[in-house]
């Protein structure tokens, strides 16, 4: 089974999330796609930052009623901060019979190189790739691992979000229904 892998903080998981999530899902051989919640990313430095266990509840309501979607908490077992490279080989590890592939925005893939490793993660794993707004195209567009997909470029931001939150503003349709309860009735965000 093809398994995509949607690594993020999800500080809180978006629509913009779920609809990239569902066209990987639709156009390439992805049968299901899996949000891998990070504890912390390498490259960021958040204070506004949720539990890894209250962001990991938001992702679970929110892929609740779709059965190609699930949480995956890998990474809260694995030394901090989490690499890319360290999270696929502890999953091929743990499901080998499935193929990974890693779904990434093309803002990431224009700094690919940086990554820990990355030559080895272009070597044994597909690269999804989606467009960003204002992302000049990477030279490894062409890398015969990876896939750019077709989807609308969606500037929803989690940062976006918690500001709207903070502001005492509605965040109806920028989040699913159900993380739009858990936050509000949860009160985060609010300082």
């Amino acid at each position: 089974m093809d398994i995509g892998l949607f690594f993020g903080s999800f500080n809180p998981i978006h629509t913009g999330h779920m609809i990239i999530a569902n066209l990987v899902k639709e156009t390439t051989l992805v049968q299901e796609v899996w949000f891998v919640v990070s504890p912390q990313n390498p490259f960021k430095k958040n204070k506004n930052l949720l539990h890894e266990f209250d962001r990991l509840d938001m992702v679970n309501v929110a892929v609740t009623d779709d059965y190609h979607f699930r949480s995956c908490d890998v990474e809260f077992n694995m030394p901090k901060p989490s690499y890319t490279i360290d999270t696929l080989i502890v999953l091929q590890e743990k499901y080998p019979e499935k193929v990974f592939h890693l779904i990434i925005g093309a803002d990431n893939l224009l700094s690919f190189s940086k990554w820990k490793n990355y030559k080895q993660i272009l070597a044994h794993f597909r690269l999804i790739v989606y467009p960003r707004p204002h992302t000049k195209t990477s030279d490894l567009i062409n890398h015969g691992n990876v896939k750019m997909i077709e989807a609308p470029e969606m500037n929803i931001s989690a940062t976006f979000i918690r500001k709207l939150i903070r502001e005492g503003k509605s965040i109806k349709y920028l989040v699913p229904d159900p993380v739009d309860l858990v936050i509000k009735r949860k009160k985060y965000y609010v300082d």
